[in-house]
């Protein structure tokens, strides 16, 4: 049994009354308050620092005082390169810090203070030292402190121990925060605020905004870690080879700054962070607030989607449809009992809630409670105790019911229409904590109703078409709870499985959730559980859930998705929160993801091509000891108008393909053979005009830089498939763009681009007939090889062969 006990005002503020409002100002004034961080983006000058001093700047910065110091300034043209990355990824990110900062502020969690006797409700950082906090079930602890009164209070502290099982706390226990309320209602004194509080290291680790557990932040990390491999002794080779061919040894070092510019992805990393944030600003404007760039990816990439009942699949809004007394039980004595119990709770959820506005307050001192239980997800029930009229028990008729089976007979009855029924029983005993007593008495049926969000249906049918399973995991009723899903069009609604017979080895556990759709009477630590059975067959879990019940299993899951009107722990823990509740958002979430994917590969392809041709072109001048077949100016124009502008265009286009792992695989199965045969088309035109006396260096290098261009142009076409007008445009813009510097007198002498003789020609198109037609055919044979091989590669269907 659990009875309201109080701290003793002496050893600080009356729990009661709390602190006044004259200590409270003291407390600010001298800058005794819980500062947090508020917003889950990074501070502009965290903004400025990572985009301004990057390692790829810092690259390019390096190769520009080089090409300084050799003497040739027109070259270092790649500088743009620098102040562009540096401009546009400040302005978006914030972007992106506007709109999620106006978002932060709702989803924010709220404290409960007590101030001159009265409840306030304010922001974690105005909570001042020694305040005194109210909580009720599902509240995050925000600061740590110590317990001052307490009414069954327990305490989660899963998410800093691991440890699922709630802990009671008794009036002087100790609360850390991070910890969240199971069950009860209490008030705390807080002792540690600020940064000696641990909410100050959570609050910076949930809303860091970063890139975690992120495919492609891995794919591209692995690129990037490769070529600062190669780049090094690839250039310290090429500058001993250019000595012994060049007369100068300042045209040696602008070789090797030509062959090392090309082999930096330059706008890689910008390109696929402008496409991330760009999707967490679709999803703010919303209304659903993405705390990690990987978000947007996230959901895209999910098989499995787990449903917890109340609050996703229904509105969260009960009612109270009726009440069925049990035979020889006088109505009367339901109804009064119902109304004291949903009276004496201080903390009610939403049942107690819909019971308390049906039924009045009882006269009568027989009604002065005496002794509760407060509810609990674990145990299923709660209790009260009264003065003269013992103890009443109101929860899961599964578990309170007992040995009274023409009970259990009416509650499926009910169940399978989808009404959501309870039991109220009652024991002459007092409260025995958290033990039902063996001779308690069944008095009725609670029938509640509990309604379908109208887009649940369209919005579940929606995930069910794009390949994502679907699974209901409820603490209610088994046959409720597959009644609901039936009504909401779940398929295999009627593959039902009650979690108490679930076994805890995950092998087998994952096998009963192979095999069955809808599950009842599911516990917080289950729900949790089966996230990583699901997990450990290889599925990409996304969880939903809004109430305290579901904290575990969201933390544990890929994604976690939780209601603007969930607990403020849910909110706490989940990566995407619908701060307008609207699971029509979800398919937004979903388009957004795949746009991000879909983008970031193809600018990927674009990038790690160039870089493939450079370190080839870089090993074919090592082996003919020739000159360079490119200044630094000639890449940069072919990167720019193959690369650069499209890719652009390329990683906020729309895209709704399907999407499907190995995107490394894919990039490199594109990319190594399309940067090879545009490695060898162009040093080959370039050989066969330096063979010819009749044909200059400068003529030479021109054939070849718009050799490369036009077999980039080709690969530019290739990886924006499935092909749309506007893509096609681009292609043809960049191409005129490339005519337009050959045809101005001034910008062809400043690209040093020399027309060679018009025989030239023949071999330049042919070049880039044939390796174009290379680009085409090459990667969609070695995927199409790949496809036939067993393993997971073979699921690894990109745009690349639509």
């Amino acid at each position: 049994m659990a009875s309201a006990t109080a701290f003793d005002p002496q050893a600080g503020p009356d729990p009661v009354l709390g602190l006044t409002s004259a200590q409270v100002a003291e407390r600010v004034a001298g800058g005794r308050t819980n500062k947090v961080p508020d917003a889950p983006v990074r501070t502009l000058p965290q903004i400025l620092r990572a985009n301004v001093f990057s390692p790829v700047n810092g690259i390019m910065l390096v190769l520009f005082a080089a090409i300084l110091v050799a003497g040739f300034p027109r070259d270092g043209l790649f500088v743009g390169v620098v102040i562009s990355n540096a401009i546009i990824g400040v302005a978006q990110e914030i972007r992106a810090k506007r709109e999620l900062d106006r978002l932060a502020v709702l989803s924010a969690p709220k404290a409960r203070v007590v101030r001159d006797g009265d409840i306030h409700e304010v922001g974690v950082s105005e909570v001042v030292a020694e305040e005194v906090l109210e909580l009720t079930p599902g509240d995050q602890v925000v600061v740590d402190g110590v317990v001052l009164a307490s009414t069954g209070l327990e305490a989660d502290e899963s998410l800093l121990t691991g440890e699922a099982d709630p802990i009671g706390k008794d009036v002087g226990d100790e609360l850390l925060s991070g910890s969240f309320v199971a069950a009860g209602h209490g008030r705390y004194r807080a002792t540690r605020i600020g940064a000696e509080s641990y909410a100050s290291s959570l609050s910076e680790e949930a809303k860091r905004f970063s890139l975690v557990n992120s495919e492609l932040r891995r794919g591209i990390d692995t690129v990037l870690c490769w070529l600062i491999v190669i780049i090094p002794p690839a250039s310290a080779l090429l500058i001993l080879v250019l000595l012994d061919t060049e007369d100068r040894w300042q045209n040696a070092l602008q070789g090797t700054v030509a062959a090392a510019v090309a082999m930096v992805p330059d706008g890689l990393v910008l390109l696929t962070s402008l496409s991330f944030v760009a999707g967490v600003v679709a999803l703010a404007r919303r209304r659903a607030l993405a705390k990690e760039l990987a978000t947007v990816e996230l959901l895209a990439r999910i098989d499995m989607l787990c449903l917890d009942k109340t609050g996703t699949i229904t509105t969260g809004h009960i009612s109270l449809s009726g009440v069925e007394t049990l035979p020889g039980v006088d109505p009367a004595v339901v109804a009064t009992a119902l109304g004291a119990m949903a009276h004496a709770d201080e903390a009610p959820n939403a049942t107690m809630l819909a019971v308390r506005d049906a039924y009045p307050t009882p006269d009568g001192g027989g009604w002065a409670p005496v002794g509760t239980t407060p509810f609990s997800s674990f145990r299923k029930w709660s209790a009260v105790e009264f003065r003269h009229n013992g103890a009443f028990y109101f929860g899961a008729p599964d578990v309170i019911a007992g040995d009274h089976p023409e009970v259990m007979d009416r509650v499926v009855g009910h169940a399978e229409t989808g009404r959501r029924t309870l039991l109220l029983a009652h024991d002459s005993e007092p409260l025995t904590g958290d033990a039902l007593p063996e001779n308690r008495t069944p008095l009725a049926l609670i029938l509640l109703e509990d309604t379908i969000r109208p887009d649940a249906p369209e919005i579940l049918d929606f995930f069910r078409e794009q390949g994502v399973n679907l699974k209901v995991i409820s603490g209610d009723h088994t046959a409720t709870v597959a009644a609901v899903a039936r009504r909401a069009g779940i398929p295999d609604s009627h593959a039902c499985f009650d979690a108490r017979d679930l076994p805890e080895d995950i092998d087998e556990m994952a096998g009963v959730l192979a095999g069955n759709t809808v599950f009842g009477r599911v516990t917080p630590r289950q729900k949790q559980a089966m996230v990583r059975a699901l997990q450990s067959k290889g599925h990409t879990v996304a969880m939903t859930g809004d109430g305290v019940n579901d904290v575990l299993a969201l933390k544990n899951a890929d994604m976690g998705i939780s209601m603007g009107s969930g607990s403020a722990s849910t909110r706490a823990v989940a990566q995407l929160v619908l701060l307008d509740n609207s699971f029509a958002t979800l398919p937004e979430v979903l388009a957004q993801g795949r746009k991000v994917i879909n983008n970031v590969e193809r600018v990927a392809n674009l990038f790690v091509t160039k870089a493939s041709y450079a370190v080839l072109l870089t090993v074919l001048v090592g082996m003919f000891t020739v000159e360079y077949p490119f200044l630094p100016r000639h890449l940069t124009l072919v990167g720019t108008f193959s690369i650069g502008v499209p890719g652009l265009f390329l990683a906020l286009a729309p895209s709704t393909e399907l999407i499907r792992p190995g995107f490394l695989v894919r990039v490199l199965r594109f990319s190594l053979p399309a940067g090879g045969l545009a490695a060898f088309a162009s040093f080959t035109v370039y050989e066969i005009a330096r063979r010819h006396d009749e044909v200059t260096l400068g003529e030479a290098r021109t054939v070849a830089t718009f050799t490369l261009l036009g077999v980039g142009l080709v690969i530019l076409v290739v990886i924006s498939r499935p092909l749309q007008p506007w893509k096609i445009g681009l292609a043809v813009a960049m191409a005129g763009a490339y005519m337009v510097v050959m045809g101005w007198p001034w910008m062809r002498e400043y690209f040093a681009l020399h027309p060679p003789p018009l025989w030239m020609w023949g071999p330049t198109m042919a070049a880039v007939a044939i390796a174009g037609a290379g680009v085409v055919t090459i990667p969609r044979a070695l995927r199409r090889y790949q496809d036939r091989l067993p393993g997971p590669g073979r699921s690894s269907r990109g745009y690349q062969g639509r």
